[in-house]
């Protein structure tokens, strides 16, 4: 039994490991433009986008951990049942069962692993992800910014920029709206960018533009100011919300989250969203094992050594898994159903699923 539990599993992790790399790079492609965009366009340092990098690995791990078990089931069996050296083993004595028992319990050490995953390194890294970005726009403030795009973090202005390279701006248009009186406008054609740290503020020089200036007679009128050179400053602070940043709820740990449930419970504050957050954790790690399950009866239904057909297969059925965890996790954030229960409920059906397949597949 020890050389067949050996040739299982090796033949599982040989998929796992395969199917969590293509499935981890596909997720990290589009982001991965992104971040090159930073170093390209933005002049952002390599070392910063690199630890961004790094800190969105684990957060990604989260999805591709349970999809690279569902599909590593469904391909290392699909190929034993292909070959017949299922049947071989079957014919031999040995059960579905004691076949599958190595591949079930190495499910629940990557719930386990997955669990630690989301209650502990991934919310960190998200959080420390966060704080990377405001070190980021404070030392290169172009990163803060984005073109063809109207931008309102700015307190008291909305910034429209067409075109960014490095720190230098092209057609940049600057609104600042008013109460009770027309919007002052701020239109130049070219712009620089510099940040002062310690102030905390982004400064922008302008060139060659108008300013609708309110008149000293009149203030509910403006005129236009032509000018060539214009200063202006923008509190970063507001954007990145001063020195301190808060953690949100997914950056919290389940220990953390405990301690801000009780203190909103002191204070009278519904704590729903904080107690759907914990549940959201334990679920999907608990669906790891889940997908080992199913997927087992699966491969052997589907009978094949193609690796497409797994790959195809896990993704389909973790896109109707998702789509269901998704729509029971906001169900239960609009307090129609216990947090526990609604979040559990994906997991219970698909529980049962596997369960009732592996029976159908074992009897036959």
């Amino acid at each position: 039994m020890r050389i067949l539990r050996d040739y299982v599993l090796r033949e599982f992790f040989h998929s796992f490991f395969l199917t969590l790399v293509v499935f981890t790079f596909v997720f990290l492609v589009g982001n991965i433009i992104t971040l090159a965009n930073y170093i390209i366009n933005k002049g952002v340092e390599a070392l910063s986008v690199f630890k961004l990098f790094v800190y969105l690995i684990p957060w990604l791990l989260s999805f591709t951990l349970p999809i690279a078990v569902l599909t590593a089931s469904i391909l290392s069996f699909g190929r034993l049942s292909a070959d017949g050296e299922l049947t071989a083993m079957r014919a031999s004595g040995i059960s579905l069962f004691r076949i599958s028992m190595p591949i079930l319990m190495v499910g629940v050490g990557l719930s386990f692993f997955a669990f630690f995953l989301n209650d502990q390194v991934s919310p960190n890294a998200s959080f420390a992800s966060r704080r990377v970005i405001k070190e980021i726009g404070i030392r290169s403030p172009a990163a803060a910014l984005e073109e063809g795009t109207f931008i309102r973090g700015f307190e008291n202005y909305i910034i429209f920029i067409h075109e960014i390279n490095g720190n230098k701006l092209k057609n940049i248009r600057i609104y600042q709206p008013q109460e009770n009186r027309s919007t002052r406008t701020i239109v130049a054609e070219m712009g620089e960018i510099s940040s002062i740290p310690e102030k905390n503020l982004i400064e922008l020089k302008l060139y060659n533009g108008t300013s609708e200036e309110p008149s000293p007679t009149d203030p509910d009128s403006f005129y236009k100011l032509n000018f060539k050179t214009y200063f202006m400053s923008l509190d970063l602070s507001k954007v990145f919300k001063g020195d301190k940043i808060q953690k949100k709820t997914r950056e919290m740990t389940i220990n953390e989250l405990n301690a801000e449930i009780k203190k909103c419970i002191s204070q009278n504050i519904d704590p729903t969203p904080l107690r759907v957050e914990i549940y959201k954790k334990i679920n999907i790690s608990v669906a790891t094992f889940i997908f080992a399950l199913i997927g087992i009866p699966l491969g052997v239904k589907a009978s094949r050594s193609e690796k497409s057909i797994g790959f195809v297969l896990g993704s389909v059925l973790f896109g109707i898994y998702w789509a269901a965890f998704s729509g029971m996790l906001v169900v239960a954030a609009t307090s129609r159903m216990d947090p526990a229960l609604a979040a559990a409920i994906p997991n219970i059906v698909f529980f049962v699923i596997g369960i009732s397949l592996f029976v159908w597949i074992a009897r036959k």
